[in-house]
């Protein structure tokens, strides 16, 4: 049996717990994103 053909059953509530993780994940992702954009629209602006 390979590595592929073993399947990890997750409880309902790791689930939820992962599914929060996912999101808390990819909110700070998409601040860090926002905040580097915001910043290089001061840079750039301070420039002209």
């Amino acid at each position: 049996m390979s590595m592929a053909d073993e399947h990890i059953k997750l409880t309902d509530q790791e689930r939820r717990a992962q599914r929060r993780r996912s999101i808390a994940i990819g909110v700070f992702l998409a601040v860090l994103v926002v905040i580097f954009y915001v910043v290089a629209l001061i840079k750039m602006g301070s420039q002209l």
